[in-house]
C-alpha cells in the first residue's frame, strides 16, 4: 500500500468514527431534552372536546369570608380556576337569588338555619344542560360540615347518575365534610372519584396550585 492510500484510509476511519460519535451524542441529547420537557409539562388538554366534556360547578363567597371579610375572588372560585386552567373544562357558578349576609357570623347563622330547616334557596339563572357533559366537578365551601343548602338546590335539579363526579372543597378544618357521602347516596350510579380539600386561607398559594395539579394527575383526568 502506498503512503497516500494509507493516509487516505486512516482519514476515512477517523471521519467515520467522528460521524458515529456525533450521531450518538445528538441522540442522547434529544432523549434527555424530551424527558425533561415531558416531566414538566402542565396538561392543557381541552376536555370540552370529544367524548370527555367536563363542567366545573361551584359556589363561592367573596363577602363574609372567615378570617378576611371580603375578597376579590372567593376561595372556592380560585380552586375552580386552577382546575379549569389544567383541564379546559366549562364553568358554572351557583349564585343564590337572595344574597347571604356580608358578615361572617351572620352568614353562619343563616346557613345553620337553612340546614336545620332543610331549605333549598333559589338559584339565579338557568342550570346548564348536563347531558352534554361526562364529568362534573362540584366545588363549595364547607358550611357546618357539609354542602351549603344552595348547592343542594342545584343537586336536586340534576341527574348525575352515569357521570363521573368529582368533589372539591375549601374549608378551615372540615376537609371534605360529608360531601362524598351525600353524593354517593343521592347518585348511587355515578362514578365518584376522590375529592380534594384545600384550606381556604391557602387557596391563593403555589402550594394550592400544586395540590390541584397533583390531585388531577392522581385521579387520572388529565390527558383524556
Amino acid at each position: 500500500m502506498t503512503l497516500k492510500k494509507f493516509i487516505f484510509a486512516i482519514l476515512v476511519v477517523i471521519i467515520g468514527a467522528g460521524l458515529f460519535w456525533l450521531n450518538f451524542s445528538n441522540d442522547k441529547t434529544d432523549t434527555s431534552t424530551t424527558t425533561v420537557s415531558t416531566s414538566n409539562v402542565v396538561s392543557t388538554t381541552d376536555t370540552t372536546k370529544g367524548n370527555h366534556r367536563s363542567l366545573i360547578v361551584f359556589f363561592s363567597r367573596t363577602k363574609g369570608v372567615y378570617g378576611v371579610g371580603e375578597l376579590p375572588i372567593g376561595h372556592t372560585h380560585r380552586i375552580a380556576n386552577y382546575i379549569q386552567s389544567a383541564t379546559g373544562a366549562d364553568m358554572y357558578e351557583i349564585v343564590p337569588v337572595k344574597e347571604y349576609p356580608s358578615e361572617y357570623r351572620e352568614t353562619t347563622q343563616v346557613a345553620k338555619a337553612e340546614q336545620a330547616n332543610n331549605e333549598r334557596p333559589a338559584i339565579q339563572g338557568q342550570i346548564p344542560d348536563l347531558s352534554q357533559y361526562d364529568t362534573i366537578y362540584i366545588g363549595l365551601p364547607i358550611w357546618w360540615g357539609e354542602y351549603p343548602m344552595v348547592v343542594h338546590t342545584f343537586l336536586d335539579q340534576v341527574n348525575l347518575n352515569g357521570k363521573t363526579v368529582i368533589p372539591f372543597t375549601t374549608h378551615e378544618g372540615s376537609g371534605l365534610g360529608s360531601v362524598e357521602a351525600v353524593l354517593a347516596k343521592q347518585f348511587p350510579e355515578a362514578h365518584l372519584l376522590e375529592g380534594l380539600a384545600i384550606r381556604g386561607s391557602e387557596s391563593d398559594s403555589d402550594a394550592a396550585k400544586t395540590a390541584v395539579q397533583t390531585w388531577l394527575q392522581r385521579i387520572g383526568v388529565l390527558g383524556q
